[in-house]
């Protein structure tokens, strides 16, 4: 009898689609969560393990074919999680029995090239969650044949190049030099098989597939990552006596327009005045999902430029954990006033607010010269002008007479 406890934990039936697996957890797992319920402990430990295997095409499988106990030795090529690990947290809730060598059903089928397509996101997309609807086109074992081609025993081994569809010639370059050359089959057209073409499937002519159309229901998760891939188990390419592969959606990130992610935390760079930096501040910063979030600083608390300062719990969900987040970190730039910006004679009376200033010896003698401080790009102009004055000398030098020292 197949082993369904793990569908079970979750309530989902065994040909339940990924979408139904995850919102299962998801409903199971806000339910248990240690945070809400803490008596559950044990249960939320089922449930994650539940939806850690049936999440994974390659564990699934596994899983389905050879049951608990083939995860636990990793059966049939699977990923195992290794014997002491697993006994030690999942033994007590299932009851597994020793490990031991299993017999038959060993053998599979020659499995297909997984399909990788990729998914453009937003950031806002890998907070909030998405759903969103991919149309593929893949091949798929012909309905009408059943992947035969044609009739019944109409096929047959192509005699010229023996069933390999490739035919391999030789070519003698020189004494002792043969160069040995692959091109496809001519007769077969690389297929290893032949049909007669009265006896050609009408619906595939003979080729055992056919085109399909597929729409996949991508469910981008709270918490998720540029580069992260969702598997769609079996739903590659379909080709005769072949396990069919996996389609891979690729998650790609468009890059954010005013926050950056590193991990579970997000960034951003905000832009106050000096007063705001010396006598406090209050603005708003629309969140990605919409909310405006209302950030303070007292009168009296200075921020430096280039200071960081966080908001606890308002950065990127935690991927299987949404109800938990990383951190908000927001960089402070400071503009300062213009040249000038209130009259001399005001001076005296902001300078009487601001903290004192650092005393300076002034040091007097012949060493102490006076200089005057100028902006950065004058410097760079004055320099250009130099350059231009000592290039005018040269070509005068050039095109001057020349004098040449006498040797004795």
């Amino acid at each position: 009898m197949a082993d369904t406890k793990l569908y079970d934990i979750l309530g989902v039936g065994k040909n339940a689609s990924d979408s139904e697996i995850k919102k299962a957890y998801y409903r199971l797992a806000k339910e248990y969560h240690p945070d809400k319920n803490p008596e559950a402990g044990e249960k939320f430990k089922e449930i994650s393990f539940a939806y850690e295997v049936l999440s994974s095409s390659e564990k699934r499988e596994t899983y389905d074919r050879y049951g608990l106990q083939g995860l636990k030795e990793g059966a049939g090529g699977g990923s195992g999680f290794g014997g002491g690990l697993f006994d030690d947290l999942f033994g007590g809730f299932f009851g597994f029995p020793g490990m031991g060598a299993m017999s038959g059903g060993r053998n599979r089928r020659k499995r297909g090239e997984d399909t990788m397509h990729p998914l453009r996101v937003s950031l806002e997309d890998l907070y909030n969650g998405k759903t969103a609807k991919l149309q593929l086109s893949k091949t798929i074992i012909c309905k009408k044949c059943n992947g035969l081609g044609g009739k019944q025993g109409a096929m047959s081994k192509c005699r010229t190049c023996q069933g390999r569809g490739v035919k391999i010639t030789m070519r003698q370059l020189g004494p002792g030099m043969v160069q040995q050359m692959q091109s496809i089959c001519p007769e077969c057209h690389g297929e290893g098989e032949l049909i007669n073409e009265k006896d050609r499937c009408k619906e595939c002519r003979g080729k055992k597939v056919t085109s399909e159309t597929k729409i996949l229901e991508v469910h981008v998760d709270k918490g998720m990552r540029d580069g992260q891939k969702i598997p769609f188990r079996g739903e590659g390419d379909q080709l005769p006596d072949m396990e069919p592969g996996d389609v891979i959606i690729v998650l790609q990130q468009r890059e954010h327009d005013f926050y950056s992610r590193e991990g579970n935390d997000l960034f951003c760079t905000y832009t106050i005045g000096l007063t705001e930096a010396l006598c406090g501040f209050h603005f708003t910063l629309k969140h990605l999902d919409g909310r405006d979030l209302l950030i303070k600083n007292p009168p009296g608390g200075v921020i430096n430029p280039g200071m960081i300062r966080a908001v606890r719990n308002e950065g990127m969900p935690i991927y299987r954990n949404p109800f938990e987040k990383g951190n908000l970190y927001i960089k402070f730039e400071i503009t300062f006033p213009k040249q000038n910006f209130i009259p001399e004679d005001k001076l005296k009376a902001l300078e009487a607010l601001l903290p004192a200033r650092t005393e300076v010896d002034m040091l007097e003698g012949d060493n102490v010269e006076e200089v005057n401080l100028v902006d950065f790009e004058d410097t760079r102009s004055s320099g250009r002008a130099r350059g231009e004055a000592y290039d005018e000398d040269d070509d005068e030098d050039h095109h001057g007479p020349r004098v040449q020292c006498a040797h004795q």
